[in-house]
């Protein structure tokens, strides 16, 4: 029982989302005869869920800045269809095309972000009203119908790793990829024990750090091995690729940065921050932007996989992306939320979705379990909260890319060094 919990103490804590997801995995490998972990399942499932988790990326920040934002899924149908008809009837080449949606994206993104930061509406408002206008906006511009995009232009939503290298029967690329990971994974390790012991703070024992390594490692091969040996033109997919750099990205941000640090204050007390001299209304309009820059990325990634825009291109996409986010441990209060762990949560429901789909359950059915997984997830972090335990999703979360518990304030001397009673100040001020 030490033992264990030592593993999971400190920095351990955010391997428990990911502990949960193996689980899920597992189980539903076990009830579907070994279909879920096969190459062309795991492939499968990452492309067809890689833009809502690219939405849940954006909408973390909007959610720890005490936001909501509703209108994403019109936001990236909109998107999708203009670059598509741009692409047609324009003659716009595909790297055209997706400087253009990002432009589109961005100038939503400022409409919306001008109204909720400066004007003062609030975002749910605002943002209702856009799924509205630009629901109707992708159908008035293409009339209703389905417009195609050139296969140039699918390899961003449909593409994989070329293949290639020294290695026969796997992609070479993709085990690089992998290998490159756990580098990464044993780097980040060794860098903290190293900084730890600069700062004269214990270290756990050296066995702890190797098996959270293994475990890790483990998982990264595995998913590796899968990845790498699909069918013979196939391999990880460069939406993957994508999804990695904006977690790395924003992570980076979110942890690093003062804009990030801003966005959890804006959050966690507006009036506190503005009177610290944060400028909330520029972090509110920034991060309305940014949603819907992301938001035209997932619409234009969605259409170069189905090979077509259409007039019901993000129907209830914002859904999903508010279920991982919060799956992932934000509050709904806001000022509390993590880049990678709305990213797990994201990955939680795809796996859980996926799962039910090999298992044959109909639509009406999964979409009840995931709205009672939702619930009970965001229950049970509200209850531990109620109770006066720790938030199970915040602690899970709280040292994965996050929100970071404060320091301990430094002792101090108890003695003051003058009579500060209440007859002291009153002769003082006299």
């Amino acid at each position: 029982m030490k033992a264990v919990k030592q593993l999971l103490s400190g920095n351990g804590r955010q391997f428990g989302m990911i502990f949960a997801l193996v689980v899920l995995i597992g189980l539903f490998q076990w009830l579907t005869g070994g279909k879920t972990l096969t190459p062309t399942n795991m492939i499968n499932l990452f492309n067809g869920n890689s833009y809502i988790l690219i939405l849940a990326v954006g909408m973390v920040f909007v959610i720890i800045a005490g936001h909501i934002d509703l209108s994403v899924g019109s936001v990236a149908a909109f998107s999708g269809i203009v670059v598509a008809m741009a692409m047609r009837d324009w003659g716009l080449p595909w790297y055209a095309g997706i400087i253009l949606g990002l432009l589109v994206g961005a100038a939503i993104g400022a409409w919306q972000g001008f109204w909720v930061a400066y004007v003062g509406i609030p975002a749910f408002i605002v943002t209702l009203a856009g799924m509205l206008i630009f629901r109707g906006a992708n159908q008035w511009v293409g009339k209703s119908n389905t417009v195609p995009v050139p296969s140039e232009f699918q390899f961003i939503g449909a593409g994989y790793l070329p293949e290639g290298g020294p290695i026969p029967g796997y992609n070479n690329l993709t085990l690089l990829l992998g290998l490159i990971l756990c580098a990464a994974v044993i780097y980040g390790e060794m860098r903290k024990r190293g900084r730890n012991a600069k700062l004269g703070t214990v270290n756990p024992p050296a066995w702890v750090p190797m098996v959270k390594i293994g475990l890790l490692c483990a998982v990264i091969l595995y998913a590796t091995y899968l990845f790498a040996t699909g069918r013979p033109g196939t391999s990880f997919p460069i939406s993957g690729i994508i999804l990695g750099a904006l977690v790395l990205f924003y992570g980076f941000v979110s942890n690093k940065t003062i804009l990030g640090r801003h966005v959890y204050a804006v959050g966690g007390n507006r009036h506190a921050a503005e009177l610290s001299g944060v400028q909330g209304k520029k972090v509110n309009f920034m991060v309305m932007m940014n949603m819907s820059i992301l938001a035209a990325l997932a619409g234009m990634i969605f259409v170069a996989r189905s090979t077509a825009s259409g007039p019901f291109d993000g129907t209830n996409w914002e859904l999903d992306a508010i279920a991982a986010v919060f799956i992932g441990g934000a509050a709904v209060s806001g000022g509390v939320g993590t880049v990678v762990g709305s990213t797990v949560g994201g990955l939680v429901m795809a796996v859980l979705n996926n799962g039910l789909q090999l298992l044959g359950v109909g639509a009406d059915t999964t979409s009840m379990i995931k709205g009672l997984v939702l619930l009970l997830a965001v229950a049970l972090d509200v209850y531990n909260k109620t109770q006066g335990r720790p938030s199970i999703t915040g602690l899970l979360m709280r040292n994965f890319g996050g929100n970071k518990p404060a320091p301990a304030p430094a002792a101090v001397d108890a003695t003051p060094e003058m009579p500060t009673g209440t007859k002291t100040v009153i002769s003082t001020d006299a």
